[in-house]
């Protein structure tokens, strides 16, 4: 570890809660996102129709300039005061993180829903997905945000904090800016079948292991909103090749057998699909279960902090 256990631990439970406290960035501090600056410089330095060797050297370059910066900022603040550093280690992890939004958005499109208004739930849940949620009847849209639930779990929450304990607010970061660049670039697409290959993939493999640990929790945690444990597992062992991602069908698989519901994305994938369609009372059971999931999350991270700290002594 870089830092002692108890600065770890205090800086990820202040940027958790800063998570809470204000989970939508604007202004100035959007323009600073990270999330928001790599995907802006990856589009300029690779546009529609670049090759794999242009991919690459954009992944590395967008990569290595956050690193860098952020890197540096920590270091100099480190000189001059330790608070400081504590202080831009939050903002860091904070950056790198996100989970109140994805609750607070997915919790929307039930609400409209609820309140007989589709057309504003639809307009919620297209912040969540790419596809286009106003060709869809009402089902496949909560299908679209349940499975934007269970994915951006992991992309989000799950991996940043994953590579947080193990590498520090950097590693953190590092994971944060990869996605971004796959959001940016990784396409299938032919403008960027080629550009977007390199970014992908390495965003499959630092979300290898995350997205498969939290599959088990969410496969383990299931009877907490009445699912059942064996059939969660039959449905994630079942599915979770079922997409065309080799990490989204873990966390998507297991939410589907969970919740009891048969989640789809038209033309793609159907996971769960003898089960009934989703309605918006399941998005409620979603945000409980990702609720507890993330709690959990957290304190085998803590533990693990702890256990990797006194291993180092």
């Amino acid at each position: 570890m870089l830092m002692d256990p108890i600065a770890s631990i205090s800086i990820l439970m202040l940027a958790l809660l800063l998570d809470l406290i204000y989970p939508f960035h604007s202004g100035l501090l959007y323009k600073l996102h990270p999330v928001h600056t790599s995907y802006v410089l990856a589009r300029r330095l690779c546009p529609p129709y670049s090759g794999l060797a242009r991919g690459v050297l954009t992944w590395f370059a967008v990569v290595s300039l956050h690193l860098g910066v952020f890197g540096s900022i920590l270091y100099f603040s480190s000189l001059l005061n330790t608070y400081i550093a504590l202080a831009i280690s939050v903002v860091i992890v904070k950056f790198s993180i996100s989970l109140k939004l994805l609750i607070d958005v997915a919790r929307r499109v039930e609400e409209m829903f609820v309140a007989g208004r589709g057309f504003e739930a639809r307009v919620w849940a297209q912040q969540l997905v790419r596809r286009d949620v106003f060709r869809l009847d009402d089902a496949r849209v909560v299908s679209s945000t349940l499975e934007s639930l269970s994915e951006s779990l992991v992309d989000g929450f799950a991996s940043p904090l994953l590579y947080y304990a193990l590498a520090g607010p950097l590693g953190a970061l590092l994971q944060r800016v990869a996605n971004s660049l796959d959001s940016a670039l990784g396409y299938r697409s032919a403008e960027y079948i080629n550009a977007g290959r390199f970014s992908a993939l390495m965003d499959t493999v630092l979300n290898a292991v995350p997205s498969r640990l939290t599959a088990l929790l969410i496969v383990l945690l299931s009877p907490i909103i009445g699912g059942d444990l064996a059939s969660s597992y039959r449905v994630w062992r079942r599915y979770h090749s079922a997409t065309e991602s080799f990490n989204a069908g873990h966390p998507i698989s297991a939410f589907a057998g969970a919740l009891g519901v048969r989640l789809e994305k038209p033309g793609h994938y159907v996971v769960n699909e003898d089960a009934r369609p989703p309605t918006p009372s399941d998005i409620v059971r979603g945000v409980r279960l990702i609720s507890v999931v993330s709690l959990v999350y957290i304190f085998i991270l803590i533990l693990f902090i702890i256990i990797a700290s006194s291993l180092s002594l």
